[in-house]
């Protein structure tokens, strides 16, 4: 029986689940105590006891591989598809077999953008809050979406699913992805080059993966080129976006309001300004967290670090 840790939050949400399937692949799986990420240093700790590794959002770094090596670890998967957290690189050196879940939850991921979407919109969480907190019966002036520009960035998975949502709202959608050619049969799509036509947008959606191409591609001076009054949702990393800029962005109204369900820091700092933004949503980096989208990915984690280690006894 190969011991597995376990970091990833959507999993150890649903981690009693998992037990009995994981032992029939010849796996006991441990849960980490963590709500969104452990240390580097926690994981230097308790890593070189473990035969494997499901990494949520961790510091999967040379030093945490360097270390787990030392002890048990021959093996990791990466669950669900984000994977700058992880130090690929490292794992070859090392020789650690590792790959990550993609396509699992897409369409989770683009239902949260289009709550986001729709909230800010209609301001339905501001409603909610008067109500509940000051007994009041607000009735704030929305804005409709039909007929309005909306820009994605990342036309994968997620930002396709997100289109095919989008595809009933009469709407114009700007794509930005230079990995994926074409508008993938959507007349209302258009092609791009960001930072290409942010003038015209109404919203933008972040749906795309973070590399060291594209970190903080939201800085002071793109946000600039948006229209006043544009909405933001980022439902991908949140180091794209320069956080100390939208808020600066936010403070003086260019940018009317902004969905994130992830953030530069996590979980969102006590002392962080957006907090005094009520016009803001805030999610907790949770977009994946559906139970279908988590057996899926969690069922695909388990067949392929099992995998791992069937190949290894092979190879002995």
């Amino acid at each position: 029986m190969k011991k597995v840790l376990v970091t990833c939050p959507p999993m150890l949400g649903l981690f009693n689940e998992f037990i009995e399937p994981a032992k029939q692949l010849g796996l006991e799986l441990v849960a980490a105590n963590t709500t969104q990420v452990m240390t580097e240093q926690e994981l230097i700790e308790l890593l070189p006891s473990y035969d494997g590794w499901i990494i949520g959002d961790d510091p999967a770094t040379k030093k945490v591989f360097e270390a787990a090596v030392q002890g048990k670890l021959t093996a990791a998967v990466k669950w669900g598809i984000g994977v700058d957290n992880v130090d690929f690189d490292a794992c070859r050196e090392l020789n650690i077999p590792i790959i990550n879940t993609p396509n699992m939850f897409g369409g989770e991921v683009a239902d949260v953008a289009m709550s986001l979407l729709l909230g800010l919109t209609r301001q339905t969480h501001l409603i909610d809050r008067e109500i509940r907190n000051n007994f009041a019966w607000p009735k704030p002036a929305g804005m409709s979406i039909e007929g309005r520009t909306i820009g994605v960035v990342g036309f994968g998975d997620i930002g396709s699913s997100l289109v095919k949502r989008l595809s009933g709202f009469n709407v114009r959608v700007i794509a930005y992805d230079p990995g994926v050619e074409g508008n993938k049969g959507y007349s209302f799509v258009e092609r791009a080059s960001f930072p290409e036509l942010l003038g015209e947008l109404d919203a933008l959606i972040l749906t795309c993966a973070l590399n060291k191409h594209n970190f903080h591609m939201l800085d002071a001076e793109v946000l600039a080129q948006l229209k006043p009054g544009v909405l933001i949702v980022n439902v991908a990393r949140g180091p794209l976006i320069d956080e100390n800029a939208l808020i600066a962005c936010l403070q003086a109204g260019h940018v009317a309001a902004a969905g994130l369900d992830v953030f530069e820091i996590e979980p969102l700092p006590k002392t962080s300004p957006l907090r005094t933004m009520p016009q803001c949503i805030f999610g907790s980096h949770n977009g994946s967290n559906a139970i279908d989208g988590v057996r899926r990915a969690t069922y695909k984690a388990l067949e392929e670090i099992s995998g791992f280690f069937k190949e290894q006894c092979n190879d002995d």
